[in-house]
């Protein structure tokens, strides 16, 4: 009934009134987007809306702060000063109690500090804005203080230090003060945090940037790994931390070999400015050998393995990659058959025809007439990686010599193997033309065969079989 008795309270009410339902609604419409089953799905949209929405959110926090500001400003403007009342308006208990603006104005000013601090906590927010905002609440409270509140601080200080207060500095000014440097002592608060999260901000974008950088190193290294050397090799140096003296090496039993030279390439090799120094005969003799390697895309050929090129000379095996083997890796050496073991080395025989086949498609297309000579040979043979720098994969053993003599001392357009490849690739529709016994360096006399084409078709080659240049005739 307080209300009744003195209308100047009117004020009081309907601003804490106000104050609290909007600060209740602004409250309700933030925890919403937390408590989503708590609240209507409208509210929940746009509590989420404004929590994704950064000039949302910082307007809605501001606007909480100016609530409160007003609050204040409008309670200390509804505050009149003693000499104001009458003995007809006797002071109401608001300013008469010792909680009342008359006896304690100094509580308002902290209510500014409060707003202040709440300034100094917006986040995302540029510290213009916050200064802005920081000086309004100053500036508003500092006015009501010095002017307004003239006569309400002059008689606080006059009744709390009657004795010594014209030693003091008077409090509208001392509260006035202490505003301002809490205001500038929050903003250097709030311009030192927003550096550090800036600073922190780049810092993470560098690291992620450095982290892609690191991510995309690894890919290429991976990639050059890989092209370097076979993909099972490449995975034993990748998969694990080897030390840099570690030797890679791995024993095999039943390989297949396989030197394939174009003889009559060096006769095509000019350094002359016809051919830019050489470099048109290098370019030439790069897409021959890229065609070669595009043939190990198919996949007939992924269990074939290139190991290297010497000049014109291509050099591959079969059989030496662990996980790959026609489909029966998953068995062991003992449960297949021989035609399931020596499936490499047919497909290895392919390999050789389909060469065949791509450098009579170069000839054709350039007007050349390169022609292949291919050695083959089954048997073990030891893989390793040699070399610090720049590693290579290799494979060593006598299998590898014999393939080396079959290519050396074959004829241009043939592909000649031994009596052992010849008795086990004819049971897979090889066609082959006895050549008979031949002088090897190191081995004596050997009885060799001339591989001619393939009865059955082949996932690549068909079964006819194209007659070249110096290619010995099938005359059976």
């Amino acid at each position: 009934m307080e209300t009744l008795i003195d209308p100047l309270l009117m004020v009081n009410y309907v601003t804490l009134a106000v104050g609290e339902v909007l600060l209740l609604v602004l409250t309700v419409c933030s925890l919403a987007a937390i408590f989503p089953r708590v609240f209507p799905k409208k509210l929940v949209s746009f509590s989420t809306w404004i929590d994704h929405t950064r000039w949302a959110r910082n307007t809605w926090a501001m606007a909480a702060i100016f609530i409160l500001t007003m609050a204040d400003i409008v309670d200390m403007l509804s505050c009149r000063s003693p000499s104001n009342f009458t003995l007809a308006h006797p002071l109401p208990s608001m300013f008469t109690s010792p909680e009342g603006c008359v006896e304690n104005p100094k509580y308002y000013s902290y209510i500014a500090v409060l707003a202040l601090m709440a300034t100094t906590m917006l986040v995302q927010v540029s510290h213009m804005v916050k200064l802005t905002l920081m000086l309004f609440i100053t500036v508003a409270t500092g006015i009501v203080n010095v002017y307004t509140w003239r006569d309400i601080f002059d008689n606080y200080d006059r009744v709390r230090f009657r004795d010594y207060r014209e030693f003091l500095v008077p409090s509208k000014y001392c509260m006035t003060v202490m505003i301002f440097i809490m205001m500038v002592s929050f903003y250097y608060f709030s311009r030192h945090v927003e550096k550090l999260a800036r600073t922190l901000f780049l810092w993470k974008i560098e690291v992620h940037e450095q982290k892609e950088k690191v991510y995309e190193m690894r890919r290429w290294n991976e990639a050059l790994v890989t092209n370097m050397l076979p993909e099972h090799v490449a995975r034993h140096f990748l998969g694990s931390k080897k030390r840099d003296e570690e030797l890679y090496s791995q024993s095999y039993d039943e390989i297949g070999v396989m030197f394939a030279s174009i003889p009559n390439f060096s006769d095509f090799y000019t350094e002359e400015s016809i051919n830019n120094g050489g470099i048109e005969c290098l370019r030439f003799l790069n897409e021959i050998i890229s065609d070669f390697d595009s043939l190990l895309d198919e996949s007939q050929f992924r269990c074939i393995t290139k190991i290297k090129t010497i000049g014109s000379t291509y050099m591959a095996a079969s059989g030496v990659t662990p996980d790959i083997n026609n489909g029966y890796a998953c068995l062991k050496k003992e449960e297949l058959s021989d035609r399931e073991r020596w499936q490499h080395l047919a497909d290895l025989a392919d390999f050789a025809l389909a060469m065949k086949v791509t450098l009579m498609n170069i000839n054709y297309q350039s007007f050349n007439n390169f022609m292949l000579r291919i050695g083959l040979n089954k048997g073990a043979v030891l893989a390793g990686v040699i070399g610090a720098r720049k590693p290579h994969y290799d494979i060593w053993g006598n299998t590898v010599n014999v393939a080396s003599r079959m290519e050396s001392t074959g004829v241009m357009g043939n592909v000649q193997v031994v009596e052992d490849c010849y008795i086990i690739l004819k049971e897979y529709g090889f066609r082959f033309v006895r050549r008979g016994p031949i002088f090897v360096k190191g081995k004596g006399e050997l009885l060799t065969y001339f591989l001619k084409g393939r009865d059955k078709q082949g996932s690549f080659i068909n079964g006819s079989s194209v007659t070249l240049p110096h290619q010995v005739v099938d005359s059976s």
